[in-house]
C-alpha cells in the first residue's frame, strides 16, 4: 500500500470520528491504568461493569491497595484472570504509592516495570492519559493492519514499528482508537461488514464481502 493511500484512509477515519478516545471509561491516568490492566482478555464492557463501583469506592493508588487482594478480588471476580490481575494490581498500586507519590509515571520503562503491565498497556496509558504519539496494537490492529494491508506484519510488534514508520504524524496519536474502533465495529473477525465501510475502496483486502 502507498503513502496516498494510507493518507486518505487516515484522513477518512478521522473525518469520521475527529476525537476519538478508549471505550474504558476511567478519570484519571491511575484509573486508566488500572482499567487496562485488567482489560486483558476482557470486554471493555465487561471491565466498565467492574470498575464502576470499584473506582466509587477507591479511585487512588492508596485506596486501591488499602483493599487489599480479597477485597479488590471482590469488585473485579466478574473479570476473567481476576485472581492474577488483583494480584498485579496491589503489587502496582504498592509501587506507584512507595516511588512515584501514587502518580503515573510518564515513562514506557517505568510503566513496563509494574506488575501485569506489558509493552500494549503501556502504549495505551502513554498515548490515551498523556498524549504521546504510541501506538497499541491489540487483536484488533493487528487484524485491520494485516487485512487492509495498511500495515502488515507476522508479529504485533512487526505491526506496531510498521505502524509508527508509516503513520503520518497528524494521525499518530489517533490511529491507534481509529484503527481498533474500526476493527471492533466494522473490519470484525469472521465476517467484515466491507459494504458500510467508509474505506473499502481503498482496501486492499481480496475477499470483500457484500456488506
Amino acid at each position: 500500500m502507498n503513502a496516498d493511500k494510507r493518507h486518505q484512509i487516515f484522513a477518512r477515519l478521522r473525518d469520521a470520528n475527529p476525537n476519538p478516545t478508549t471505550e474504558l471509561n476511567y478519570s484519571s491516568p491511575f484509573e486508566l491504568l488500572i482499567a487496562v490492566l485488567l482489560s486483558a482478555q476482557a470486554t471493555d464492557v465487561g471491565v466498565n461493569k467492574a470498575t464502576g463501583p470499584l473506582f466509587a469506592a477507591a479511585s487512588s493508588a492508596q485506596a486501591i491497595y488499602d483493599l487489599g487482594v480479597n477485597g479488590l478480588k471482590e469488585y473485579i471476580k466478574t473479570i476473567g484472570l481476576f485472581n492474577t490481575k488483583a494480584e498485579n494490581a496491589i503489587k502496582t498500586c504498592k509501587i506507584l504509592v512507595e516511588e512515584y507519590g501514587g502518580e503515573v509515571p510518564e515513562d514506557r520503562e517505568a510503566l513496563e516495570a509494574l506488575p501485569g503491565v506489558g509493552r500494549k498497556t503501556a502504549n495505551v496509558v502513554l498515548n490515551t492519559a498523556f498524549g504521546h504519539p504510541t501506538i497499541a496494537v491489540d487483536t484488533h490492529i493487528y487484524r485491520v493492519s494485516n487485512r487492509t494491508k495498511i500495515a502488515p506484519g507476522k508479529t504485533v510488534r512487526q505491526v506496531e514499528d510498521k505502524l509508527i514508520k508509516v503513520v503520518p504524524a497528524e494521525f499518530k496519536v489517533d490511529v491507534h482508537h481509529w484503527l481498533i474502533l474500526h476493527g471492533r465495529y466494522v473490519c470484525v473477525a469472521r465476517k467484515p461488514r466491507c459494504g458500510s465501510c467508509t474505506i473499502e475502496d481503498l482496501c486492499e483486502f481480496k475477499d470483500k464481502t457484500e456488506d
